[in-house]
């Protein structure tokens, strides 16, 4: 089984109505490697959409694991509990770093985390990617 360690950070947005709301009425945020839709709730929770367009299941499923452990790390710098969805864009290659990085950016960028508050986040790349 999984090697949970202690309470859960976040809970998962699942059900269709709630990713038909987030797509209605989230706020949305841009970077290179994701789209970010957001919107305040009561306590912070995490969706992941990645369509067909990304490949075959393994990678499809590859990459929804990069989203979470990206959200993962980013979770305990958010200011305030939100709920929220990440899309990602299509690239020849996903890695954690592109992950983490746009993520940390877009919501910086939104005003939703401390830029001190993530000591795990990938630092920026000198390349500009």
């Amino acid at each position: 089984m999984g090697r949970r360690r202690g309470p859960a950070l976040y809970g998962r947005i699942k059900k269709n109505a709630e990713f038909k709301k987030m797509f209605a009425r989230g706020k949305k945020c841009f970077s290179p490697a994701l789209l970010v839709l957001y919107m305040p709730a009561e306590k912070m929770r995490l969706g992941v959409c990645v369509s067909k367009k990304h490949g075959k299941s393994v990678k499809r499923n590859r990459i929804k694991r990069l989203l979470r452990e990206a959200f993962r790390k980013v979770c305990p710098a958010m200011l305030r509990p939100c709920a929220v969805l990440l899309i990602p864009k299509e690239a020849q290659q996903y890695t954690l770093a592109a992950f983490e990085r746009g993520l940390f950016a877009a919501l910086r960028r939104e005003g939703l985390v401390d830029g001190k508050g993530a000591k795990d986040v990938a630092p920026p790349a000198k390349d500009g990617v």
